[in-house]
């Protein structure tokens, strides 16, 4: 498991990172919103939407749903933060369900849960597209996004496993603990340092704090996940990358801290 792990690892990270530095942005949105497409079929199975037609129908609605956010115009920044904004309403509700899982219904509701996965999977996209279409820094700014969540997420690991003994949400996910938690904080301090030397941001001290915040919600977006799994008793979303399961359980950290992360990065550009 360890060695597909890693040479799955070691096969895709550069190619995400071309794809970022390299792509236009109309084909880094077209990648990203296949990559997301994927993401809704794997959701289909979390969510107990059926296969078939009705699954077919569902992941192209989904389609529908980005070419609007594509082609609609969003009246610049300000219509993209209404959008972004909105989502987070969508994160409230879901760690009030990871706080109190098992208990509620939401989770045994089909409806709830298919348009949960537009929620979890559309914005995030069009926060990705939105920073990537950055005519001077755009892909550097995803690339620092991205490593930020993997920087934390190494921190989380290796703390958690040396110092981890209370846990962090047990009925959800019971190797998560409070050490992991707090090592993933220090490791996006450390990397946001790195940040503001490397892209120099209008606010450092705001830029610093936009990360922690990011940091915090790309666990969320890891929690939730395994809440839903958990939910309907299955160890991965798919099976599409080997040694680490589908496309959900490589960005659902992804799909909770790039709305947050661009919607505090307009703001700071903003003034607000």
């Amino acid at each position: 498991m360890l060695k597909q792990r890693l040479m799955t690892a070691i096969l895709l990270i550069p190619l995400v990172v071309w794809a970022i530095l390299a792509l236009p942005n109309q084909y880094f949105a077209m990648l990203f919103g296949l990559i997301a497409v994927v993401g809704v079929a794997e959701w289909c199975r979390l969510a107990g939407i059926p296969s078939g037609l009705v699954q077919g129908s569902y992941s192209a609605l989904f389609v529908l749903l980005l070419g609007v956010l594509w082609v609609v115009p969003l009246n610049g920044d300000d219509g993209v933060i209404i959008l972004l904004a909105s989502s987070l309403v969508w994160w409230v509700v879901i760690l009030l369900m990871v706080l109190n899982y098992p208990r509620g219904s939401l989770l045994q509701n089909r409806s709830f849960k298919a348009i949960a996965g537009f929620w979890l999977l559309a914005p995030c996209w069009l926060a990705l597209v939105t920073l990537h279409s950055r005519v001077e820094d755009g892909p550097v700014y995803v690339l620092f996004l991205l490593t930020l969540i993997w920087v934390a997420d190494s921190a989380a690991y290796f703390s958690g496993r040396r110092w981890g003994n209370k846990k962090m949400a047990p009925n959800v996910s019971p190797g998560k603990t409070m050490a992991g938690l707090w090592g993933a904080v220090a490791g996006g301090i450390i990397w946001s340092a790195a940040g503001i030397y490397l892209l120099q941001p209008v606010q450092s001290v705001g830029f610093i704090a936009l990360c922690m915040v990011t940091v915090l919600f790309s666990v969320l977006g890891d929690l939730a996940e395994s809440m839903f799994k958990r939910n309907a008793r299955v160890k991965d979303s798919g099976n599409l990358l080997p040694g680490h399961g589908g496309v959900l359980d490589r960005i659902d950290s992804i799909t909770a801290a790039a709305p947050v992360f661009v919607l505090g990065l307009l703001l700071l550009e903003s003034g607000l």
